[in-house]
């Protein structure tokens, strides 16, 4: 027992001093599997005793120096040359040795949730890209969702290099990994992607705090978070509140009154209940009316002996705001917020032939409940689709007066430049991609001098002057309306746009690829492709590149009728369909009617028989501009526009 007790304690100790001895720290980005970047003064940097002598091997050299006082150190590598994998060896009192190093383009990925939304979200859209998806040469290091009102932090908690695989593929960033695809395909050297991204948050919360000085009221937002008590105060009354609220949903919920004949149970009887067509909103469908609480609903579906004994799914669509599914009375998954798609498995031997019970629980925190329309709604196996659309009988289980919203801190101003941007400064990066916006369009009008300023601060801040700036524009989204109008996102799009005034900045315009009736639409393919052509012109110099639609450059009239030019028509401008729509114009009053409008040569004629004098003219100004179909012969779609406000 004591030689035993004795060997332990010769273990432990020679863990301690091997810990003690290990004097060299490397940041996390440098690390296994890093992609370095090509034809650039790279910095690789750490933290050593004070005044050690800090050695660095890299493909055949040797590079010195020494620690400062604060044992603070950096090495630079000048001209690496596209390749690898390589290792890299770093000594002092102790050896760090990194392995799987690569040279090739570093991309930082940065915005809000349609540039975190992962792989595995919209694989269905995909079949077999990640099955497929095996790269050594494509990487991503994914950087931890933290936020510090502080101070800057020199270094993450934790991170690695992940390659391109169908195990690594469902958690890289969508956008960023067709981005990384296409240009790994068009330049075959590696591509590194260090996905910086966290959904909901406004541009404000990644801007530093000297540049965030400008607008005082974000500024002192972003000092009042300071005050890490008041931090936890709100965190822990916000907790409180929504566990009470849902605390008592549940003890409320009829549904859930009797254990032994549960609401989801098949057998229950709901005959009494009123019927409802799903999708829809029981606000807009039902005499329920406009409540919060929780809602049951029920189907009885019909299954083909074809849909037995293979891998089966139930498709939700999107449901308002949470929901619980059982099939046959088992329960099969559930998703606590909006946004997600509901896609479900069916676990085999539950579905049977003939009839089958399907249940939903739906919650309701506040606003409309229930089943988003205009989305899919079914039980699939195999290649067969049994719709559950239609009549589903309904209950409702508990009325809950609206839960109020919560505090997220995690968005307030700085945060994130301080835990999720500046430990990424000494990294050396080809440019940025950034897909962001949504979060920022109730406040239109200011996003310009926020974005612009986000632009030149992240520029300086890496000292790498006005390195290439590749943005998305929001898409279209929500309900189309009947006639023309005013639109935050239009307003949105259009500070977006006006952005283009920076150096070495492109927009990839993605009007006619988002979803009416979702926030994260589907197709991140085209926006990462998109994204990747910006960056062929800007970033390559591919000058023969058209890497945009259609931008509006000047109107001229004749008459009752308006002459519209642009830039980037590439080889000529087109419509997709048989006519031009989402055309408006407007005489000296500014009342917008629908107008008609045609290509002639390269430019585009507009005019209503209504206006005999034209003063503006506005092309897909709405949140969701239906039908806007102007695209140059390349395939690309025109920037939405106003030129009664442009500048």
């Amino acid at each position: 027992m004591c030689t035993k007790l004795n060997k332990l304690i010769l273990l432990f100790s020679f863990v301690i001093s091997a810990t003690t001895l290990a004097q060299i720290r490397l940041p996390k980005l440098i690390s296994d599997g890093m992609v370095l970047q090509r034809n650039a003064d790279v910095k690789i940097w750490g933290w050593a005793v004070h005044r050690e002598k800090i050695s660095l091997s890299f493909i055949g050299s040797t590079y010195n120096t020494t620690a400062n006082d604060s044992g603070e150190w950096e090495i630079t590598l000048s001209n690496l040359k596209a390749g690898g994998p390589y290792t890299m060896t770093i000594s002092a009192s102790d050896t760090v040795i990194i392995h799987d190093v690569v040279i090739g383009e570093v991309w930082l990925c940065s915005g809000q949730s349609n540039m975190e939304l992962p792989m595995k979200r919209v694989s269905w859209n995909y079949p077999g890209e990640i099955e497929h998806s095996e790269n050594k040469f494509l990487r991503q290091f994914y950087v931890p969702q933290r936020y510090n009102f502080n101070q800057p932090e020199n270094n993450l908690p934790y991170g690695l290099w992940k390659a391109a695989s169908p195990e690594n593929t469902p958690d890289f960033s969508a956008v960023a990994y067709f981005f990384g695809k296409y240009l790994y395909e068009k330049y075959n050297v590696p591509i590194g992607l260090i996905n910086s991204s966290l959904g909901g948050s406004p541009v404000e919360s990644w801007i530093s705090a000297d540049s965030l000085k400008r607008f005082a009221k974000y500024y002192r937002q972003a000092e009042m978070f300071r005050d890490s008590m008041l931090i936890k105060k709100i965190e822990t009354a916000d907790r409180a509140r929504i566990d009470a609220w849902y605390a008592e949903l549940w003890k409320a919920d009829q549904g859930n009154k009797d254990p032994q004949h549960p609401w989801h149970d098949p057998s229950f009887n709901a005959s009494d209940w009123d019927s409802m067509n799903v999708p829809g909103y029981w606000a807009n469908e039902t005499k329920l009316g406009w409540i919060n609480g929780v809602v049951w609903f029920r189907k009885t579906v019909n299954i083909p002996p074809s849909m037995l004994n293979t891998p089966a799914k139930l498709i939700l669509g999107r449901i308002v705001d949470a929901d619980s599914a059982y099939i046959n009375g088992r329960f099969v998954g559930t998703v606590s917020y909006q946004y997600p798609p509901r896609r479900y498995d069916i676990p085999a031997g539950v579905l049977k032939t003939g009839e089958n019970s399907v249940v939903v629980r739906v919650i309701s925190n506040a606003g409309k409940g229930g089943f988003v329309p205009d989305k899919l709604y079914a039980i699939v196996a195999g290649n067969d689709t049994v719709s559950i659309a239609g009549k589903w009988r309904y209950h409702l289980g508990a009325e809950m007066p609206p839960l109020a919203g919560q505090t997220f801190v995690r968005w307030m101003p700085l945060g994130l430049y301080n835990a999720m941007v500046a430990p990424l400064l000494n990294y050396h990066i080809k440019g940025v991609i950034w897909y962001q916006g949504e979060s920022n369009a109730g406040r239109p009008f200011e996003y310009r001098e926020l974005f612009s300023t986000l632009i030149r601060d992240w520029r300086a801040r890496w000292g790498e002057g006005d390195f290439p700036f590749l943005f998305v524009q929001l898409p279209n989204f929500m309900e189309a309306k009947s006639q023309p109008s005013e639109s935050g996102w239009a307003l949105l799009r259009e500070a977006q746009l006006q952005t283009l005034f920076l150096p070495n900045t492109g927009m990839a315009v993605t009007i006619d690829i988002g979803e009416w009736n979702d926030i994260h639409p589907l197709n991140k393919q085209d926006v990462g492709n998109r994204l990747a052509l910006a960056a062929e012109k800007i970033a390559y110099g591919e000058d023969n590149v058209v890497d945009s639609g259609p931008v509006y450059q000047a109107m001229r009239t004749k008459g009752n009728k308006v002459e519209l030019t642009f830039t980037n028509i590439g080889s000529g401008l087109m419509v997709k369909g048989k006519e031009l729509r989402s055309f408006a114009i407007a005489g000296a009053d500014k009342k917008f009617v629908w107008a008609k409008a045609k290509i002639v040569d390269k430019k585009v004629v507009v005019w209503s028989n209504s206006i005999r004098r034209p003063v503006a003219v506005r092309y897909a100004w709405a949140d969701d501009p239906e039908g806007a179909n102007l695209y140059n012969s390349e395939g690309l779609p025109a920037s939405p526009f106003r030129t009664d406000e442009w500048k």
